[in-house]
């Protein structure tokens, strides 16, 4: 599936993605792409963050590709179930947080549990380092395996975000190219 064919959508986490984020990078430069804005960044509610998403797969007017990094990935595969049959194509989840049990996880995103565990209805691609302080490779694996999602270890690169020095991270859009072959 070509980029040009697709409406991708960027699903930023906890506080959005800020100046120099991969995700915004990405965003810039795939003249198809646009982040999805949440209401609020900052103190997110679940129900206001599954109804935006749900919101922009239904009013795209392409095949959708989702990138979802951190606690979208958790709203993401909370809204599975209500996005419109066959119109997402596949997505790209990174670092989704353990907001059950991991405690380092900060407070506002602890709403979002009880995390779904049923499959999604596309493709999907889990990416998580090693080091991730908010989702252990264990429990990352059981999603990916809940989710039937393809899972990728990232090595020791923290929460694959702007603080672990992943600005346009390379390496990210290399997977993103690959799933997109894929589909």
């Amino acid at each position: 599936m070509r980029i040009a064919d697709t409406d991708i959508l960027i699903l930023p986490g906890l506080g959005g993605s800020g100046p120099g984020h991969w995700q915004v990078r990405w965003a810039e430069k795939m003249s198809t792409a646009a982040i999805v804005e949440q209401a609020d960044w900052d103190d997110p509610d679940p129900e206001d963050w599954v109804d935006t998403i749900v919101q922009a797969v239904e009013l795209a007017t392409r095949p959708v590709v989702l990138i979802a990094h951190s606690l979208a990935c958790i709203a993401l595969v909370q809204a599975a179930a209500r996005l419109p049959e066959g119109k997402v194509r596949g997505a790209l989840l990174v670092s989704p947080p353990d907001v059950e049990l991991n405690p380092d996880v900060p407070e506002e995103a602890k709403c979002f549990g009880p995390v779904s565990r049923d499959p999604l209805p596309f493709p999907s691609l889990l990416v998580i380092s090693s080091s991730d302080p908010f989702c252990s490779l264990e429990r990352a694996a059981d999603y990916a395996g809940a989710w039937g999602s393809d899972f990728h270890q990232a090595g020791d690169a923290g929460h694959i975000n702007v603080a672990s020095g992943h600005g346009p991270w390379p390496e990210g859009l290399m997977m993103f190219t690959r799933l997109m072959q894929r589909l």
